[in-house]
């Protein structure tokens, strides 16, 4: 009874004021005509489950890791300009580049002549322990588990206290004699230990496990086991055990050319150690619980959209597929997204989604262009707040655009991915739109800032982004650029 009360509360609460975005700070931001290397362009963002770390991955196999340095200013005590500081908030959270490593190299699979591409297609962060920071990177078939902790250099030093007196030089020549009446002030070497560096180890390597490409891998809660998820299966591992995996969920048919849909996206519930769901090529979410069954073959909730009225296109169910799909913090809300619109799910209720937000809708006269240049299976991410109250997504010329997904908001913004964000917006006026059946469709289209898709330029699209955990911080990947905001 007082969980019904409280949800009645929280959909009747007044929306939250619409945030003003603002440039934080960029990383390997090139001038105007550089040259873009692929292997420097950026191919996966995560924060860590506190905020104070931020990673990425790039098409050529290094992961760099990033910390925040704000929070430590923050905390440290004794002086007093930093007791002052805290009675004002800080001007924007702030991060330093921390270390980078190589994750993985190209490969070559002589079994079935294949090149296997070194790109970093997904990171995802681990429980800490004793300082020391965890993180899962994949590529297309080969998933490492590395460590990131702080290792002070050591070096040996005061050998002697002249080291010109004794055997080895003189005159410039090497004399291997002892000086005459021997060493008076011989001591033994002494190892000291300098400032630190983070070190990267690769602890395990989970490998030969999928036959198609990697396209997800997620952390369980109970924070021991992960899944990773390709076109056609989604296997669960134990972080200990590398040689071992169990297949939880096969679509593959007997017949490969009955395959009708594939996996393309997977994730763990956020507190339900249980529970995950994973989206398809067709349009669909399912949710799995594993207690079921060992092969989950069913799904407990299936999560899709009605079939519209009126003929279909060839580009209906390419247009349908679905890039992405998270949890909110809380794992009552599920985002996702397709290349046309953003939506958000109630795992209570699968008669539809609650809310589609139209991120595309100006390019459906462009979709035998975009079919023509492949940008049509562009996969888009999909990114929520930490207090679940507005989701973000990319698009094409360096667009993002941010959301307000809480019942009644109207709040919507275009960004540009560069140090002057707010130069493409434009204020529209947005239509009330009442609930039908719990259900709303807010189209908050800005038609003079990307509605003219002459304008866009498909070569430049932001697929990577990642909300701050506890913030309205955003960090997103535009070509090698790293930029973040803040609001």
């Amino acid at each position: 009874m007082n969980g019904d009360d409280e949800e009645v509360v929280a959909a009747s609460a007044d929306p939250s004021p619409p945030l003003e975005w603002r440039f934080s700070q960029v990383f390997g931001e090139r001038s105007a005509g550089e040259e873009v290397h692929e292997v420097d362009v950026i191919s996966a963002i995560e924060f860590d489950n506190s905020g104070d770390h931020l990673a990425t991955g790039d098409r050529g196999g290094r992961v760099v890791l990033f910390e925040r340095t704000d929070a430590k200013n923050l905390h440290s005590s004794g002086a007093r300009k930093d007791l002052e500081e805290t009675d004002y908030p800080l001007r924007h959270p702030e991060f330093r580049y921390k270390t980078e490593f190589q994750s993985h190299d190209p490969e070559f699979d002589y079994l079935k002549s294949l090149e296997i591409e070194e790109k970093i297609n997904k990171i995802r962060w681990c429980q800490t322990a004793n300082g020391a920071l965890f993180l899962l990177s994949t590529n297309d078939k080969t998933i490492k588990f590395w460590k990131v902790q702080d290792k002070k250099i050591k070096k040996v030093c005061d050998i002697n206290s002249d080291p010109s007196r004794t055997a080895g030089n003189v005159n410039g020549e090497v004399n291997s004699s002892f000086p005459p009446g021997g060493i008076s002030s011989l001591r033994l070497p002494v190892v000291t230990s300098h400032e630190s560096s983070p070190v990267a180890r690769c602890r395990r390597v989970y490998s030969h496990a999928h036959d198609y490409h990697i396209n997800s891998i997620s952390n369980n809660s109970d924070g021991e086991t992960f899944i990773s998820a390709d076109d056609l299966r989604i296997n669960l591992w134990n972080l200990e055990i590398s040689n071992q995996s169990f297949n939880i969920v096969d679509v593959k048919p007997e017949k490969m050319e009955d395959l009708s849909e594939v996996i393309t996206s997977a994730e763990f519930h956020p507190t339900h150690c249980n529970m995950l769901a994973y989206s398809s090529s067709k349009g669909s979410i399912r949710l799995i619980d594993l207690r079921q069954s060992a092969l989950c073959d069913s799904h407990s909730k299936l999560f899709e959209e009605p079939e519209a009225a009126g003929p279909k296109s060839f580009f209906t169910e390419i247009i349908a597929s679905v890039s992405d799909i998270k949890f909110a913090k809380d794992g009552r809300y599920l985002l996702s997204r397709d290349y046309m619109t953003l939506k958000l799910w109630d795992i209570n209720m699968d008669s539809g989604p609650v809310a589609t937000f139209q991120v595309h809708e100006h390019l459906k006269p462009k979709l035998c262009d975009l079919y023509e240049n492949d940008s049509i299976f562009d996969k888009f991410e999909c990114c929520i707040s930490g207090n679940g109250l507005r989701a973000a997504t990319g698009s094409y010329s360096n667009l993002f655009r941010v959301f307000g997904v809480s019942p009644g908001s109207t709040e919507t913004a275009t960004l540009e991915a560069s140090r002057n964000p707010m130069s493409r917006r434009h204020h529209v006026p947005v239509p009330s739109s009442p609930f039908k059946a719990l259900s709303r469709v807010v189209s908050r289209e800005s038609h003079g800032v990307d509605g003219n898709s002459n304008a866009l330029d498909y070569t430049t699209k932001l697929l990577h982004l990642a909300w701050h955990p506890k913030e309205n911080s955003i960090a997103c990947a535009a070509g090698n650029s790293l930029y973040m905001y803040y609001a």
